[in-house]
């Protein structure tokens, strides 16, 4: 009887994982959804959907959305209950970790960028209320991290070896020239819209306006 019951009990834990496994929207929708990069701080996806297009129930964890379209969307739960929502182009929201099912009921196509966080916990970072050179807009916060409207100066800098205590992810907003180096490596210089970039905490980095004009992106910086 005992050895029976060992049984049931691996056999759940294995159906389990299965089961969030098949929960992953990577996996059982990749038509809406595409992994940009993962490490084992975050996972980037992009997200596209038609007028009119759902999706099939999937899990999240602690996540950040930062939307590059106007949407209207429709979040069913296994409840069966749902919410409408109407998310503006260009702003973020702060999920916790949730299974949904969500259906654009918009009439444009939905377009976005989602940060999951991968860390078994918040970290403990203070994130900074201001940075030379970039102005800062409050966009979405939550335990784990905070999602702002960050705008370059026209004479932004960072000098080569310049560290931060908190991870970022950079999403930029518009076509724009911008020189950025992560520890040592050759710079990239020119970004599209919907452009994804992740410095890690403690990571050497170099940054330039080199276009003459304000640059504007989406900065998570995850504590």
């Amino acid at each position: 009887m005992k050895s029976f019951k060992i049984c049931s009990v691996v056999s759940l834990v294995v159906l389990g994982s299965g089961v969030a496994l098949a929960q992953d929207p990577v996996k059982v929708d990749p038509t809406h959804y595409k992994v940009l990069f993962e490490n084992p701080t975050v996972r980037v996806l992009s997200i596209t959907y038609a007028p009119g297009a759902t999706s099939k129930m999937h899990h999240h964890p602690d996540s950040m959305v930062i939307l590059l379209s106007d949407s209207k969307v429709r979040f069913a739960t296994p409840d069966g209950k749902s919410e409408d929502r109407d998310m503006p182009n260009e702003s973020a929201l702060y999920t916790p970790a949730g299974t949904h099912n969500p259906t654009n009921i918009g009439t444009t196509t939905l377009s976005g960028i989602l940060v999951e966080f991968k860390t078994p916990a918040p970290g403990s970072a203070t994130l900074p209320a201001t940075r030379p050179g970039i102005t800062l807009k409050v966009l979405a916060e939550g335990p784990r991290a905070t999602a702002y409207r960050s705008t370059a100066s026209a004479t932004f800098a960072e000098p080569a070896g310049t560290k931060h205590d908190f991870d970022q992810v950079v999403i930029f907003l518009n076509a724009t020239p911008m020189s950025l180096s992560i520890d040592g490596k050759p710079a990239k210089t020119t970004w599209a819209r919907g452009d994804v970039q992740f410095i890690g905490r403690g990571v050497a980095h170099e940054a330039k306006n080199t276009g003459g004009k304000p640059v504007d992106n989406v900065t998570v910086a995850i504590k």
